[in-house]
């Protein structure tokens, strides 16, 4: 009987863990655009405020296998509600922080509760979409991300810069508020499996070369471009020319470009999924690379922002699919890994920026610095599609990969 070729209708439930990434990913990324109110209200320096999205990153680092681990074994949905509940609260405590010291805390509750919402989620959405939707689902929730970058930061530093920054919590607890209720309502009961994972058995994942690829190749890939990035703004003003006023809407065009990415990833990687990893991340070397030569071009710039958005995410949900299909035993834990994987990038990457213009190469020595971490991301890809081929003739895997199921590692 032949295999249909219609794609599988991505489930409602999908949709809503998407609309909670937005929440999280808003709140994750808002900070970029309220660090001097926060600085002078706070009575800290700009370096020190910027502590607040190092504090997050690393919470995230920390939270996804932390909390992997730690819900193992509890209801799906329960576990669903219950961060999202904490994330929610972590933002009132932010918008209630009369000391720097309960905001930094109340940053790090938050991040332990994004970390393990993304990790349960993941996991949540691949039990429920067949294999060869796996990335489909995964672009979904990733969109959530993706239109937090286009709306939810710039309508944070709207609200942060007319109605004070503690207006932008207030408005990501609210959000909270809303996807709990989606939460609640339209997640269904994920059944649990009548053998209960143990946690050494879910370990066992990490013996494995291709995790750790997975970890090392998504860990380059989003570090090289945050890389860049994160240091897009002075880049923009200092070396481009342009006004203030542009960049706003230069970082929105960054995310249009993550929401086009996401969704073409996603409808492509299920079939070709070496075959976007290839791509999508060669394709962001050449990008970095031309940022770094024509970086003092405002028109050149502002194209390569955008372009450079869809390659990025363009890959994020290959990048994703790959590892449940390499520790596919462990899927809570798969999830977990990845987010940490992406925020060892999103850290690393402006660290080594950071560097880089500490050592007076200037901004635009940021972009050829993330082109080196891709390019190595690349040969890590290749050393993977290798072992993958090997892996396929010694179980007898046939020559010629047949239609339908069976193509999602296809090239």
């Amino acid at each position: 009987m032949p295999v249909s070729s219609a794609p599988a209708r991505m489930p409602l439930a999908v949709y809503i863990l998407g609309l909670s990434v937005f929440a999280l990913g808003t709140s994750e990324f808002m900070l970029s655009g309220l660090l001097p109110p926060i600085a002078d209200d706070m009575d800290v320096s700009i370096p020190q405020a910027g502590l607040l999205i190092s504090a997050f990153a690393i919470g995230m680092v920390v939270g996804a296998p932390l909390l992997a681990v730690a819900t193992l074994r509890l209801p799906r949905k329960t576990t669903l509600v219950a961060l999202i509940s904490v994330f929610g609260l972590g933002q009132v405590a932010g918008a209630l922080a009369t000391t720097y010291e309960v905001l930094f805390v109340s940053r790090i509750v938050s991040a332990l509760a994004c970390a393990g919402f993304w990790a349960v989620g993941a996991a949540v959405a691949i039990a429920m979409v067949p294999v060869t939707a796996r990335a489909r689902a995964m672009a979904v929730m990733i969109g959530g991300l993706s239109i937090a970058n286009v709306l939810g930061v710039p309508a944070g530093a709207f609200l942060g810069e007319h109605l004070g920054w503690r207006s932008a919590f207030w408005a990501v607890g609210a959000a909270s508020a809303v996807a709990l209720a989606g939460v609640v309502t339209l997640i269904p009961r994920i059944p649990v499996p009548e053998r209960r994972p143990r946690l050494r058995g879910e370990l066992a994942i990490y013996r494995d070369r291709q995790v750790w690829l997975s970890i090392v190749v998504t860990a380059l890939a989003a570090g090289g471009v945050f890389c860049a990035f994160s240091y897009l703004a002075p880049l923009l003003t200092d070396v481009a020319g342009l006004a203030e006023g542009w960049v706003p809407g230069v970082l929105a065009l960054f995310g249009a470009g993550a929401l086009i990415g996401t969704t073409i990833g996603g409808r492509v990687a299920d079939a070709h999924l070496f075959g976007v990893l290839l791509s999508g991340i060669t394709a962001s070397t050449v990008l970095l690379a031309a940022l770094a030569l024509f970086a003092s071009s405002p028109a050149v710039v502002i194209a390569l922002s955008l372009l450079l958005g869809i390659s990025a995410f363009y890959t994020a949900p290959a990048l994703n699919a790959r590892m449940f299909n390499v520790a596919g035993a462990a899927p809570t834990l798969a999830g977990a890994t990845t987010t940490a994987a992406f925020n060892l990038g999103n850290t690393g990457g402006p660290w080594l920026g950071g560097t880089v213009i500490d050592a007076d190469l200037g901004y635009a020595a940021t972009a050829w610095a993330g082109a080196a971490m891709t390019l190595v991301a690349i040969g890590f890809v290749a050393v993977s599609l290798r072992l993958h081929g090997r892996s396929r003739v010694v179980a007898g895997a046939p020559a010629a990969e047949p239609a339908g199921a069976e193509r999602v590692q296809r090239v």
